[in-house]
C-alpha cells in the first residue's frame, strides 16, 4: 500500500482505503480467513500422505465468473483474526503432521501475513507455499518471495479478450507470465525430499476450459517459449465444473478437448501431473466453513 493507506498492491491499483472500505479484491486491513486444514486433493507432491496444511484467505482478485469458490473470492465469505491467531493456526496445522503450509490466494493479504511467517518460519520448519492465481504485482511476488519456498499460480489464459471477459483482466497474459517468470528465478528448478514431496520450486496450473481449448494450447505453447522443460512442473487441470454463473461455460470439457491440451503438454517436454476427467465432479468443490479458525484472540 502507498502513503495514505490507499492500496495499490496489486495489478488491480484501485487506491481503496483498506481501513475503511474493502479493495477490489475484497480485502480489509485485518487478515480474513475461511477455512484452515489439512488438505488431500492438491497434487501429490503437495499432498502426499498426510496432507498439506492448506489455509484459505477470504478474497480475490480475479473475479472468474467460472470460480468453484465463489463463497470465499467474491462473497466475502470468512472471519477476520488476528496475526497472533494466524500464527497459532500454522502451528496447528504443523502438529496435525501435514507436509507443508499452503496459503491459497494469500497475495491481498501480503503486507500482513509476511512479517508473521517471517518471524515462525525457522521454527516452523515447513515448506511455505504460496497458491494464486498468477495475477500478481512485482510488489507482491517480492513480498511472498520472502517467505516462499514452493509457488503455485496458475497460468490461465494466453487471450487477453477471454481474460477480459471471464476474469475482468485483459492484462492477465502478461502480468501473469511476468510474475511466473520472477517466482522462477526466486525459487529455483523443482526439488524434491526423499518422500517426493515438494521442497523448492514452480508448479503452475492450467484448467482447461469447455469450448477454448485454443486458449489451452496457445497457454502451453507460451509457458514452453518462456520456460525451459526442466524449470516448472505442469499441472494439467480437468476438473471444470459448472457452476451456474452469468456467463460462465455450462458444460463440462470433453475427451477430445481435453486430450488435444494433453498433446500439447506433451510436445512440449513438460514434467508433472494430467488431473483424470472424472475429477469433474462436485465432490471436488469445497465446502467452506470455520473449521480451525472457530477461535479468534
Amino acid at each position: 500500500m502507498e502513503s495514505g493507506r490507499h492500496c495499490t498492491l496489486c495489478p488491480r491499483r484501485c487506491g481503496a482505503d483498506r481501513s475503511v472500505r474493502m479493495g477490489y479484491c475484497g480485502a480489509g486491513d485485518a487478515i480474513r480467513l475461511a477455512r484452515a486444514m489439512p488438505h488431500f486433493w492438491e497434487e501429490p507432491c503437495i499432498s502426499g500422505s498426510r496432507g498439506s496444511g492448506t489455509i484459505f484467505f477470504s478474497g480475490c482478485t480475479l473475479r472468474c465468473v467460472f470460480c468453484q469458490n465463489r463463497a470465499i473470492s467474491t462473497e466475502n465469505f470468512g472471519k477476520e483474526i488476528t496475526p497472533l491467531r494466524f500464527r497459532q493456526i500454522c502451528f496447528e496445522l504443523k502438529a496435525a503432521g501435514v507436509h507443508n503450509i499452503n496459503l491459497v490466494t494469500p497475495d491481498a493479504y501480503a503486507r500482513l501475513i509476511v512479517p508473521v511467517l517471517e518471524e515462525i518460519k525457522a521454527e516452523l520448519a515447513l515448506p511455505i507455499v504460496i497458491n494464486c492465481g498468477g495475477y500478481l504485482s512485482p510488489e507482491q511476488v517480492e513480498l511472498l518471495g520472502r517467505i516462499a519456498d514452493v509457488w503455485l499460480p496458475d497460468f490461465k489464459y494466453a487471450d487477453g479478450a477471454l481474460a477480459a471477459r471471464l476474469s475482468g483482466a485483459g492484462d492477465y497474459p502478461e502480468v501473469a507470465l511476468s510474475a511466473i517468470r520472477e517466482m522462477v528465478d526466486r525459487a529455483g528448478k523443482p526439488t524434491f525430499d526423499r518422500d517426493g514431496m515438494l521442497q523448492k520450486g514452480v508448479l503452475v496450473r492450467h484448467l482447461v476450459l469447455p469450448g477454448e481449448r485454443k486458449n489451452s494450447i496457445a497457454a502451453i505453447e507460451r509457458l514452453a517459449k518462456t520456460f525451459a522443460p526442466d524449470e516448472i512442473l505442469l499441472s494439467l487441470m480437468a476438473q471444470y465444473t459448472p457452476n451456474g454463473a452469468e456467463g460462465a461455460p455450462n458444460r463440462r470439457i470433453t475427451t477430445f478437448e481435453y486430450r488435444s491440451v494433453m498433446e500439447a503438454v506433451e510436445a512440449a517436454g513438460f514434467e508433472g501431473y494430467c488431473q483424470s476427467p472424472d475429477s469433474a465432479r462436485r465432490e471436488y468443490t469445497p465446502e467452506f466453513g470455520l473449521q480451525g479458525v472457530e477461535k479468534t484472540i
